[in-house]
């Protein structure tokens, strides 16, 4: 006895099979696609990179037009929108916020207050320029990170931008 077609579908499906090595040898020239294009983002990204690591932040102060902090006597000579401070040098971190005196925990001259809280104040010192000038006023700093056992974060000041 012969047992009908039951199915109204006459065509096979060539997309499925009951073969379980088939399906294994499908999904190889997709992992070799991945791996390859994972591959050569990374190295296109190494050729040509959308910013450098130190430049994380965009910074307004340029080292074209510091002027160097030993020319200022007061702070009434101090204009907004001008950078001071150590024209030899390049820093490469960046802050911005309210210069106010006093360390952090014994740890630095002055303090910079940033959005954020306390977590984020940074404790200040600085062998180029006299930060005394800035107290009170908002300002974009440059300088270079040093270790810290009591503060958050530790900046020895190289370049003040004021912003107010």
């Amino acid at each position: 006895m012969d047992i009908p077609n039951l199915s109204q579908n006459t065509q096979t499906s060539y997309f499925t099979s009951n073969n379980p090595s088939k399906n294994k040898n499908s999904k190889f020239p997709f992992i070799i696609i991945l791996v390859l294009s994972i591959g050569a983002g990374f190295g296109l990204s190494r050729l040509w990179p959308i910013s450098s690591p130190n430049n994380s932040l965009i910074s307004s102060i340029t080292q074209g037009n510091v002027v160097s902090v030993d020319d200022i006597k007061s702070a009434e000579e101090l204009v907004v929108g001008q950078s001071y401070g150590d024209t030899g040098k390049t820093f490469t971190d960046t802050a911005t916020g309210v210069l106010v005196k006093g360390g952090i925990n014994g740890e630095g001259t002055h303090t910079l207050q940033r959005e954020g809280g306390k977590s984020q104040y940074a404790a200040l010192t600085s062998s180029t320029a006299d930060l005394d000038l800035f107290v009170g006023k908002k300002v974009e700093i440059k300088g270079e990170t040093n270790a810290s056992t009591k503060a958050g974060w530790f900046l020895d000041v190289g370049i003040i931008k004021i912003l107010e």
